[in-house]
C-alpha cells in the first residue's frame, strides 16, 4: 500500500463536499499514485455512493464502454441499450450527469485516465466528445473526480472550462513518507533508517512507484542474504536501483512501458525517440543545439519538442530542455541501444545518476554507517512549475 497522503485526500473530499461541488482533476506522471488515490477515495465514500471507472481499460467503442460501466455501476441505468455510437455516447453522458444513489442523492463518479475518452473521436459525430464530456459534467449536480497522466493536455482541455474544475498536481512522496514505507526493514537505529529513507527518496525522485520498487528490492536483497537486524550498514539502495534497472528488472519494465505509452500518444515517433536519445546524452540543451545534433531545421525541431512536451516526456526551463522524469533518462541511456547493457555499464550509469542525489549524512557523535559515500552531494532543486490560467494545487 502507498502511504496515505491525508492532506491531499482532505483537499479532494473538501472539493467534492463544497456547494456547489468542485471537480478535482488529479494529474501526475506514471507511478505518481493517481489510481491509488482514486481507489482509496472510492472506499472512503462507499461503494454504493461512488463508482470508480478505469477509462483507459474500457474505452473501446461507445456501446461497449457504456455496457462495461453499467455492469459495475451501483446506480440504475434507466435507458435500454442504444443503437449506434452517437446514441451510446449520449446515453453515457446522461447517466453520468443524472444518476442518483438509492437514497436519491447525487452520485459520485471517479474517472481514471478520463482523457482516454478521446478514443471515441474516430466514430461519426463524436469529434468533440472530450469537450462534450467536460461541458456536461461541469453543468451536472453530480460529483466527479478525474485523473490523467497527461498534464499538458489536461491543462489545455480545461483552460476555458467551468470554474468547477480544480487542477491538482499529485505531489511527490516526502522523505517521511518514504521512511514509513521502509518501516518494516530491520535497520539498526533511527539514524540509519533516516539516511536510507532520504537516499531512497532522492534516487526515486519522490515517485511512489519507484520508492515502492526500491523498498521491495531492498527487502528481497535482505531476505536472500539472510542478514539480521544488525545488517543496516550493508543496505544498498544504489545496488537495489541497479538491479531494478537491469534487463528484465521491475523498473526497466515500468520505464519501458511509460516510454512507449507516451511516445505512441504523440506524433513523429522516430524523430521524438532521436531527441530523447540526444537529451539522454546531455540535458539542458537549447532548441538550436538540439536541431544541430538532430540535423533538422529549428522549425521542425521546435514542433518535435512541442509534441514531447504535450505528452510530458520533456520539460523546458529558460529555453533549455530536460527529461520530466530523471529515472526515465537513465533507462534510455541503458536500454535504447543495440544490445543490453553489461553489468559494468549498468553500475556506471546508476552511480552516475545516484551520486549527485545522495543526501548529506546528518552529523552525529557516533560513527557514520559504512555505506555513506564521502563524495555524496545534495539533491537538485525542484523544477519551477509554469503558471497556468486555471486553478492549480501543488
Amino acid at each position: 500500500m502507498l502511504t496515505p497522503r491525508s492532506t491531499l485526500t482532505r483537499r479532494i473530499v473538501s472539493a467534492l463536499d463544497a456547494s456547489p461541488s468542485r471537480i478535482p482533476v488529479l494529474v501526475g506522471g506514471c507511478g505518481s499514485g493517481r489510481t491509488t488515490l482514486l481507489q482509496q477515495l472510492r472506499d472512503r465514500l462507499g461503494r454504493t455512493s461512488a463508482q470508480y471507472i478505469d477509462v483507459e481499460r474500457t474505452a473501446t467503442t461507445p456501446e461497449r464502454f457504456l455496457r462495461a460501466v453499467a455492469a459495475t455501476a451501483p446506480f440504475p441505468l434507466s435507458e435500454g441499450a442504444p443503437a449506434g455510437a452517437r446514441a451510446a455516447c449520449d446515453t453515457m453522458l446522461a447517466f453520468l450527469t443524472r444518476a442518483r444513489t438509492a437514497a436519491g442523492e447525487p452520485a459520485t463518479f471517479l474517472l481514471d485516465e478520463f482523457l482516454e475518452l478521446r478514443t471515441f473521436e474516430s466514430f461519426p459525430g463524436l469529434r468533440r466528445v472530450l469537450h462534450e464530456f467536460v461541458d456536461s459534467v461541469g453543468a451536472s449536480v453530480n460529483r466527479f473526480a478525474l485523473s490523467s497522466r497527461y498534464t499538458a493536455r489536461t491543462i489545455r482541455l480545461l483552460r476555458d472550462a467551468s470554474s468547477r474544475f480544480e487542477l491538482i498536481h499529485v505531489p511527490s512522496l516526502t522523505a517521511e513518507d518514504t521512511l514509513d514505507i521502509l518501516g518494516p526493514l530491520p535497520l539498526a537505529d533511527a539514524h540509519d533508517a533516516d539516511f536510507v529513507a532520504r537516499t531512497v527518496h532522492a534516487l526515486a525522485d519522490g515517485r511512489p512507484a519507484y520508492v515502492l520498487a526500491i523498498a521491495d528490492e531492498l527487502a528481497l536483497m535482505r531476505d536472500h542474504s539472510g542478514r539480521t537486524a544488525d545488517a543496516s550498514p550493508h543496505d544498498d539502495p544504489i545496488g537495489a536501483l541497479a538491479a531494478l534497472l537491469a534487463p528484465g528488472g521491475r523498473l526497466a519494465r515500468e520505464c519501458g512501458y511509460c516510454y512507449e505509452l507516451r511516445l505512441h500518444r504523440a506524433r513523429g515517433y522516430g524523430a521524438l525517440k532521436a531527441i530523447l536519445e540526444i537529451l539522454a546524452e546531455e540535458e539542458g540543451l537549447t532548441l538550436t543545439e538540439i536541431s544541430h545534433r538532430l540535423q533538422r531545421t529549428p522549425g521542425s525541431t521546435k514542433d518535435y519538442l512541442s509534441w514531447l512536451e504535450d505528452v510530458d516526456l520533456v520539460t523546458s526551463r529558460q529555453k533549455r530542455y530536460s527529461y520530466a522524469d530523471p529515472l526515465l533518462r537513465v533507462w534510455v541511456r541503458l536500454h535504447c541501444r543495440a544490445s543490453a547493457p553489461s553489468e559494468d555499464e549498468l553500475a556506471r550509469e546508476v552511480h552516475r545518476y545516484a551520486l549527485p542525489r545522495l543526501p548529506q549524512p546528518t552529523p552525529q557523535p557516533a560513527q557514520e554507517p559504512a555505506y555513506v559515500m564521502a563524495n555524496a552531494g545534495g539533491g537538485p532543486a525542484d523544477e519551477d512549475r509554469k503558471a497556468w490560467g486555471i486553478i492549480e494545487i501543488d
